[in-house]
């Protein structure tokens, strides 16, 4: 059984991971791109794993947006993404980067493409840089 620790940016909220993870995928649609700030949304999923709050479970906040199932949880303390569970806790979602532990899959694919920024295409031809250039 795979067993992985996350947390929050500020370390305020911390769990752990017990179970596999079944699909991990990166969403486009326009909430996700809402919700991170950025292109696409990286989150794993199960309907078998198990979520335990290791501290700050109080500051794990979640939004609901209204007539949607989009559903975003975040440490009320430094806004970073948390799990949480949805279908009436019949589906744990992950957000993979609060994970401190690497996820044992690679994305599945992407999700809701035809909602992709416009910015977002072909960025593997972009110069790599370790640390901020200057």
């Amino acid at each position: 059984m795979s067993v992985h620790a996350g947390s929050c940016l500020c370390g305020t909220v911390k769990f752990e991971i017990k179970g596999e993870f079944e699909s991990f995928f990166l969403c486009h649609c326009k909430h996700c791109q809402k919700d991170t700030g950025s292109a696409h949304a990286a989150n794993l999923f199960s309907t078998s794993a198990q979520l335990s709050w290791l501290a700050g479970e109080d500051f794990a906040t979640a939004f609901n947006l209204p007539e949607t199932r989009h559903k975003k949880s975040f440490c009320a303390k430094c806004g970073s993404a948390v799990p949480n569970l949805q279908m009436d806790g019949k589906l744990l979602v992950v957000p993979a980067g609060s994970l401190d532990t690497a996820p044992d899959l690679r994305p599945n694919g992407h999700i809701f493409t035809a909602s992709r920024a416009d910015w977002d295409n072909n960025l593997q031809d972009l110069p790599a840089f370790e640390k901020f250039p200057g």
